[in-house]
């Protein structure tokens, strides 16, 4: 079983080294990298060449002019050798047991389509280590991300993801879109391919590296996800809903707090207590359980954002998709 690992970048040097590195540490290596390099005034070909010249890790590097990372993905693609396709992003870290536990999952269970959880590793920053627990929260609704399927059926996601060939000879590859994860995984699904959570394949991801980028990333979430709504009516479950919910009901209680009484924004206290004691039970770190509050806020506050924004544009005052749009604020992102 051979795999092809397929990872787009844009202007992202320093993720590039490290995620090479823990690549060339792996434990299996029935693999090879392929590296598209989407446009980047900041080119990373010379660290893939030199990684590639070790002989630690089959490196294969790809320069093109810059239209996207779905695009950089298939571009990729077509140039791949496995059986099956591996996708990473730029900023994960991949552990050292990463390709035993896949090809042993493959092994007693061929699935044709499979996602991994992804975690915070010891070295992340104090910002990471809180994004990271509100990304994987039953508690922000994260505990998709995080490994645990609770609230709907496994979606996996283009941190941490694979299908076969067969799988790409019917569908296609990546379509140039917000959530183009989620939407592949959707065609996957409705051409009647299985996907599975192989638990034990876990990467180490660093996501956002501030609050600002963070929200900026969580809002685009909240409004692709009624791009999602428009390209399948049924894909809308009362779960994607809920950021939304927790946004206006906070403005709620402020309101009923002013004009009414104080009383009113005690549900609110409640969930910010009962956030700080999983954060505090997850991280073990009294400082990023308590940084954790503010990015689960930044991820519910800013998705709910979105969502209610796209809702009301695009579903309610009919303006559908403008894709152009899409496509230009997603290139070098």
């Amino acid at each position: 079983m051979f795999f092809s690992v397929i990872v787009p970048v844009y202007n992202r040097r320093d993720e590039i080294e490290e995620l090479l590195k823990s690549l060339a540490e792996q434990d299996k290596k029935n693999f090879e990298v392929i590296i598209v390099e989407d446009g980047s005034s900041d080119p990373c070909g010379d660290i893939v060449e030199r990684w590639a010249a070790t002989g630690q890790v089959d490196a294969h590097y790809y320069f093109k002019y810059n239209e996207g990372r779905s695009i950089a993905r298939n571009h990729g693609i077509e140039r791949a050798r496995g059986d099956y396709f591996v996708f990473f992003d730029s900023d994960c870290v991949i552990p050292a047991g990463y390709f035993t536990a896949l090809t042993a999952a493959l092994e007693k269970n061929p699935v044709p389509c499979f996602g991994g959880p992804d975690s915070a590793s010891d070295d992340f920053t104090d910002v990471q280590k809180a994004i990271n627990f509100s990304m994987t929260a039953f508690l922000t609704t994260g505990g998709i991300r995080g490994g645990k399927v609770q609230l709907e059926k496994f979606v996996p996601r283009s941190f941490n993801m694979g299908y076969s060939r067969q799988v790409w000879e019917k569908v296609g590859g990546f379509r140039e879109m917000f959530s183009e994860d989620i939407d592949m995984s959707t065609r996957v699904r409705q051409a009647g391919f299985a996907i599975n959570l192989i638990r034990e394949a876990c990467v180490y991801h660093k996501r956002r590296t501030s609050f600002a980028k963070f929200a900026r990333q969580t809002y685009v979430f909240g409004m692709s996800r009624i791009t999602l709504k428009l390209l399948y009516p049924d894909s809308l479950k009362l779960v994607h809903t809920l950021p939304a919910v927790f946004v206006l009901g906070c403005l709620a209680m402020i309101v009923l707090s002013i004009v009414w009484h104080w009383w009113a924004i005690l549900p609110l206290a409640l969930y910010v207590v009962m956030l700080w004691i999983s954060a505090l039970f997850s991280t073990k770190s009294l400082k990023i359980s308590l940084m954790a509050i503010a990015t689960s806020f930044i991820q519910l506050g800013s998705y709910g954002v979105g969502f209610i924004k796209a809702f009301t544009w695009k579903i309610l005052l009919r303006h559908g998709r403008n894709i152009e749009e899409e496509i230009a604020m997603r290139k070098g992102k």
